[in-house]
């Protein structure tokens, strides 16, 4: 997950958001003008990648991942030469905090709830229980209860709203807002530096927001490979047995939910994902 927020994030910023700040219609464009810029990122989004690479089998769409774990554990040897990457993209990403503070936001802020997962003793990323700031919180199988989905008539998305019709949002700045206490001592001083108070909702300023995430992924990547002890085996046994389960977790867009109906041999019956970009719409 990690190395999925870093990749992810890194994309959005450089790629896909500073062109839109600095005039330039893509990123091509943007490296003519400024090319130490461009390849700081696209070390970051590399960096993102190894970590993937590494753990997943593959950047996109990882393969080594199964029901009850891995396939298999990397070494300690294997991880070593990625910490000495992450130490390096620790440079660059706080360096991309940094500049994304310099960009000029227009003045906006809105009033809508947020909604992310929360944990007791850590920035969400995997795991956590779901809460609003207006006070709402429930489980990974309230969801359904909380949220709902509605077609409209000019997409082919579902739009989502609260059971009570209130709007949210999802993603960087909710999981910020919701969890700032919660970050990592690297990344904590890095938002305070930036500025950020105790939430932000200007979403123009979710590009700092994102780079201060980027900053506690690396962080967390390298304090998991500090504490590393690889398992006596990659997996766990799951026997098939009929019954539903219930997802969450925070993807670099934001909270993303999964629900599965199983029969008695572990095939799926009947699947519900909510991911956070059609939240958002």
């Amino acid at each position: 997950y990690c190395g999925e927020w870093i990749e992810s994030h890194t994309l959005h910023v450089y790629l896909l958001h500073a062109p839109d700040f600095l005039g330039y219609p893509g990123a091509i464009d943007l490296a003519r003008a400024d090319r130490a810029l461009v390849e700081r990122g696209l070390r970051l989004k590399k960096a993102g990648n190894t970590v993937m690479e590494t753990l997943g089998g593959r950047a996109i769409h990882p393969v080594n991942v199964r029901v009850g774990g891995f396939c298999r554990a990397p070494s300690p040897t294997e991880l070593r030469p990625l910490a000495e990457t992450l130490r390096h993209a620790l440079d660059d990403a706080l360096a991309t905090v940094r500049w994304a503070v310099g960009l000029d936001f227009p003045d906006f802020s809105h009033d809508h709830e947020y909604l992310a997962l929360t944990t007791d003793d850590r920035y969400p990323l995997e795991s956590g229980t779901p809460r609003t700031t207006g006070g709402r919180s429930f489980t990974a199988a309230g969801f359904e209860h909380h949220v709902v989905e509605t077609p409209v008539p000019h997409s082919t998305a579902l739009h989502a709203r609260l059971t009570d019709g209130a709007l949210y949002m999802t993603g960087p700045l909710a999981r910020f807002s919701l969890n700032r206490d919660r970050l990592p001592p690297i990344a904590a001083q890095a938002a305070a530096d930036a500025g950020l108070g105790a939430e932000c909702r200007n979403p123009f300023q979710s590009i700092v927001v994102r780079a201060v995430e980027i900053v506690c992924a690396v962080e967390e990547a390298l304090r998991l490979i500090s504490t590393y002890r690889p398992p006596e085996r990659p997996h766990v046994p799951v026997p098939p047995k009929a019954g539903v389960g219930h997802g969450m977790t925070e993807a670099p867009r934001g909270l993303l939910y999964h629900r599965y109906d199983l029969d008695a041999q572990g095939r799926i019956t009947a699947a519900r994902i909510v991911p956070p970009t059609s939240q958002n719409q």
